[in-house]
C-alpha cells in the first residue's frame, strides 16, 4: 500500500507541469480559480482535473471557490522546490554537466547548486576561443572586490590585472602550484610588483584543483570546468544574481581557506 501511494505521488507531482504549477503557485498563499486560470492561461476544463487529482491525494483543499495547500501540500511543495530548481540546472544542458569533472566542488555546494539555475554555458566560436568573457570584463570595471582562482594565466593577465589595479579594486587571486612555478621562471618582476600593491593579494593553493578557472565580480561570475578525461575545452559557465554570486563567494572562500598567503615568488 505504501509503495502504490508513493508512486501515486510521485506520478501527480512529476508528470503533469500544470499540477506542478498550481502547487508551485498556492505555495505563495491561498488563490481563487480566476487567479489560478490567469496565471496557468489556461481554461477550466483543462484545469479542474488536475486540481481534482491533487485534492484526491489531499495536498490542496478547497473552500468557497479559494484554494489552498494542505499541511501535507506545505510539505510536499518545500521538499519539491530544491529538486525542482536542481533539475533545471541540470536539464537546458545536460550535455556540459555530464562530462564535467565536478571533484572541484565541496560536498557542502555540490548539494546546492540550484542555487546556479539560470546561469548559462557558453561555447566560444573559433574566432573568439582565446577571448576573456567581455560582460565580464566590463562589469569588472565597476566593482569593488574581484576573486580569482587559476591554474593557469592568460596570456593578457599582466594587462588585465593592470587595469584592475587602475579601477581601484581590491583584487584576491587563488593560484596552484604550476601556476606559481610559470610566474617564476616567465613573470617573477611584473608578479611581484602586483604582490606588493595593497589592493592585490597572492594565495597559493597548495593541493590539486579540479578545475580551468573561477572568476567573481560583484556582478556575475565566470567558471571554466574540466572534462572528466581532465582536458581543458574553453566552455564558460556564465552566472548572474544574488545566489549563484553567494555560492561563488563560498566556492572561493573554500579553497581560500586552504591556502597560503604568497608575499613573494
Amino acid at each position: 500500500m505504501c509503495d502504490q501511494i508513493k508512486k501515486s505521488l510521485l506520478d501527480v507531482l512529476f508528470m503533469s507541469d500544470k499540477r506542478k504549477a498550481v502547487l508551485l503557485l498556492l505555495q505563495n498563499g491561498p488563490k481563487e480559480m480566476k487567479s489560478l486560470l490567469k496565471a496557468l492561461d489556461t481554461k477550466r476544463p483543462a484545469l479542474l482535473p488536475q486540481i481534482k487529482m491533487l485534492e484526491d491525494i489531499h495536498l490542496i483543499v478547497h473552500y468557497n471557490g479559494i484554494y489552498e495547500l494542505t499541511t501535507l501540500g506545505k510539505i510536499v511543495v518545500d521538499k519539491m522546490i530544491p529538486l525542482l530548481d536542481t533539475l533545471d540546472v541540470f536539464d537546458g544542458d545536460i550535455d556540459y554537466w555530464r562530462d564535467r569533472d565536478l571533484r572541484f566542488i565541496p560536498s557542502s555546494l555540490l548539494y546546492r547548486l540550484r542555487e546556479i539555475k539560470g546561469c548559462k554555458v557558453i561555447e566560444p566560436n573559433l574566432v573568439n576561443i582565446y577571448e576573456i568573457n567581455k560582460d565580464f570584463i566590463e562589469t569588472c570595471a565597476i566593482s569593488k572586490d574581484l576573486l580569482f582562482i587559476l591554474t593557469f594565466a592568460h596570456p593578457i593577465f599582466t594587462t588585465i590585472i593592470s587595469q584592475f589595479i587602475a579601477n581601484n579594486s581590491h583584487v584576491k587571486i587563488i593560484i596552484n602550484m604550476d601556476l606559481l612555478q610559470k610566474f617564476k621562471a616567465n613573470e617573477q618582476k611584473e608578479v611581484n610588483g602586483y604582490i606588493i600593491n595593497e589592493k592585490i593579494e597572492f594565495y597559493l593553493y597548495p593541493k590539486d584543483i579540479s578545475l580551468g578557472t573561477f572568476a567573481q565580480n560583484d556582478h556575475c561570475s565566470v567558471l571554466r570546468t574540466l572534462s572528466k578525461d581532465r582536458t581543458y575545452d574553453y566552455t564558460q559557465l556564465f552566472c548572474k544574481g544574488p545566489d549563484a554570486l553567494k555560492w561563488g563567494r563560498e566556492l572561493f572562500d573554500f579553497y581560500l581557506n586552504e591556502s597560503i598567503p604568497i608575499t613573494e615568488i
